[in-house]
């Protein structure tokens, strides 16, 4: 059996990469789906729609590779996190739409629970910040507020999963319940400590026991699908952030990788122990292989390729997300304009709920393609924010708490995810930081760390040296900005950012 399979479902497409021993993509295949938008702040996707693309680009991947189920030694799976489903045990039938992870319905909900004195239980048990973006409240907001839920899930008919969990039911036929640490450690309803669901949270909440899924190890055989022609075992399953820390290869503590992707994701490993943050960063499960947990510190973007993805959509400004590089390469800077994308609020390290996005600074010499370069800088910023962040909670921890690994720490940012296949972006982000920023010769890293889970399980990869031995850089972006240049730049998103809180 020659290869590995990989699904990543994530928040605007589903994708299927067959990967081989040297951890090369030899097929893949991408649909993107409809994003739902109900009411301003709310994000929804059909349940349906997803299972159908991610069967779809499977199927699709295995005939663009000319290989049959044989040939498959196992599958991984790494999803879009927080994102909450519920569905019928009897007929597999959702009850409503998945409820996004850029949701922010919730945020009111949250804002009671703040005010009525819970969000230390929260922080300290779960290691999450009480908002909107976890699932938690967005499983209540369900059981409230669709007609006869609440009944049906006390009498055990209902389902709870992340898409991970829906994903392994549809391809099980409705046999295997299952999730890994990292996507329960996204819910609001686990306890990071005990890794096990909370039952004093599951209680303020009112959510039964009987709609979680079992929790399993991020690698290992959970079940086996026969949708494909064949016996697969389904060997691998990771958060999308966590699945791209362990696919950079980050296994020791201290290393740090940033993905661009629909949001921008910068994860810190810190080994075997959970460090708590002081800086408006999240506390989180890493994927874990060899029976130990693994965590990691977090910094979460809400906006990041999304907002090109806004200039394409909404204002049409461009046709291709390719044009941006040119576009924004072809002015020297934005003349002072900034994009604050604060389309579903701000997340670390800001946490700012009622945030709206802005674009300030504006003057009557700002074109098209000053927009379009501010639009891509923004992530840069956003980063750079979460970076320090970082540093600060590093520097804050007491050394026997927490040890990184030597010379491991922002000496260089390893990156992936689609939009870092735009040089200007990744060049302005290490200028902003001041240090070099890595590209992997293999940018889908996401998928990558979904296959390796999957193949150390089977035995295809014997260890994680196989993993790091794969690894290569396509290009390494060095700073080459005047630091303090790149001081009155951060100075100037740190006004925006002042003026559109609240």
């Amino acid at each position: 059996m020659s290869y590995i399979m990989a699904f990543d479902q994530g928040t605007t497409s589903s994708r299927c990469i067959i990967f081989d021993k040297k951890g090369q993509a030899v097929a893949k295949a991408q649909r993107e789906f409809t994003q739902i938008y109900p009411r301003p702040g709310w994000v929804e996707h059909d349940p349906n729609a997803i299972w159908e693309s991610q069967y779809g680009v499977g199927k699709e991947a295995i005939q663009k590779a000319g290989i049959t189920a044989e040939d498959i030694a196992a599958l991984g799976i790494t999803n879009q996190r927080e994102t909450t489903l519920v569905w019928d045990r009897a007929t597999g039938q959702p009850i409503h739409n998945a409820i996004v992870w850029q949701c922010r319905r919730t945020a009111p909900m949250c804002d009671d629970l703040r005010d009525s004195g819970y969000e230390s239980l929260f922080a300290s048990k779960t290691g999450l910040k009480l908002d909107a973006y976890f699932s938690a409240t967005k499983l209540a907001w369900l059981l409230d507020n669709v007609p006869g839920a609440r009944d049906k899930a006390e009498r055990g008919d209902l389902l709870f999963g992340t898409v991970d969990t829906w994903l392994i039911w549809n391809l099980t036929g409705g046999t295997a319940h299952v999730t890994d640490h990292t996507n329960a450690s996204r819910t609001l309803l686990y306890n990071i400590h005990t890794c096990e669901w909370d039952e004093d949270i599951l209680r303020l909440l009112n959510i039964p026991r009987t709609m979680l899924p079992s929790v399993k190890s991020s690698s290992g055989v959970v079940a086996h699908t026969a949708l494909f022609g064949g016996k697969i075992p389904v060997a691998g399953i990771a958060g999308d952030q966590q699945s791209s820390l362990f696919g950079q290869g980050c296994f020791l503590s201290g290393q740090a990788k940033n993905t661009y992707g629909t949001g921008c994701f910068l994860l810190m490993n810190t080994g075997g122990q959970p460090v708590r943050s002081r800086h408006g960063l999240i506390t989180t499960m890493a994927a874990s292989y060899g029976g130990k947990p693994q965590y990691a510190l977090e910094g979460s973007v809400f906006i990041g390729g999304a907002v090109v993805q806004w200039l394409r959509d909404e204002l049409k400004l461009i046709t291709h997300a390719a044009e941006t590089e040119a576009l924004a390469a072809s002015v020297p800077d934005t003349l002072g304009a900034y994009i604050v994308p604060a389309f579903v609020g701000l997340g670390a390290p800001y946490w700012d709920a009622h945030a709206r996005g802005a674009i300030v600074g504006l003057t009557r010499g700002v074109t098209r393609t000053h927009i379009v370069r501010a639009a891509l800088e923004s992530m840069a910023y956003q980063t750079y924010a979460i970076v320090e962040a970082m540093i600060s909670d590093i520097h804050a921890v007491d050394g026997n708490t927490f040890v990184s690994a030597p010379g491991a720490v922002l000496k260089k940012l390893p990156v992936d995810g689609g939009a870092c296949a735009n040089d200007f972006l990744m060049q302005f982000q290490a200028d902003i930081l001041g240090v070099p920023v890595e590209r992997p010769s293999v940018i889908e890293t996401t998928a990558l760390g979904a296959a390796y889970l999957a193949g150390l399980a089977v035995g295809y990869w014997e260890g994680t040296d196989d993993i790091i031995a794969n690894r290569g850089a396509e290009r390494v972006f060095i700073p080459q900005m005047e630091q303090e240049i790149a001081k009155g730049l951060i100075k100037g998103w740190e006004r925006a950012v002042k003026q559109i809180r609240g």
